[in-house]
């Protein structure tokens, strides 16, 4: 796994980066690692984490592609918030607020955030953000799975800017 703790955010000129704030569940967050190495995005972990990063199930959920996967890990929101580049815009998430995905124009500055699975982004983050999105939800369930959300809205912000070809 390549980690860049403590460094600046820059990023390639067409991609934008996932964000997730403190993570609970490992393989969770090995399927987001999984799936930012299939489309070279860069992952930022934001802690505290709920697990720690040798967790076997983080690993496994990864598979052999955390060495094709940079990640950067940060202590906390402050750490993180401090280190964006000036151009960058947080797209916050939220299972019941904000606009339907689709409709928030996506750009390679995005950082889209998304937060724990057990209670979501709180409000103070959200604050900090520049557009608030969801994906709609209209059966019996509380929240999609993260690394599922996560997916659905990258892959709609890919497909915006014409990289899914």
């Amino acid at each position: 796994m390549k980690s860049n703790s403590g460094r600046s955010l820059s990023q390639p000129s067409f991609a934008m980066q996932i964000v997730l704030y403190q993570p609970r569940i490992p393989p969770n967050t090995g399927s987001v690692a999984r799936l930012c190495a299939a489309t070279d995005t860069v992952l930022n972990l934001v802690g505290p984490l709920g697990f720690s990063l040798d967790d076997k199930h983080l690993k496994r959920a990864g598979l052999d592609y955390w060495s094709h996967v940079q990640v950067r890990t940060w202590d906390n929101w402050d750490d993180f918030i401090h280190k964006l580049p000036e151009n960058s815009r947080l797209i916050m998430t939220s299972a019941r607020k904000g606009i339907s995905y689709p409709k928030h124009c996506y750009k390679p500055n995005d950082h889209l955030v998304f937060g724990p699975e057990t209670w979501g982004l709180p409000d103070s983050i959200i604050d900090q953000g520049n557009t608030l999105i969801r994906i709609p939800i209209w059966g019996q369930v509380r929240s999609l799975n993260l690394a599922n959300a996560v997916a659905i809205v990258l892959y709609e912000g890919y497909r915006q800017m014409g990289k899914l070809s």
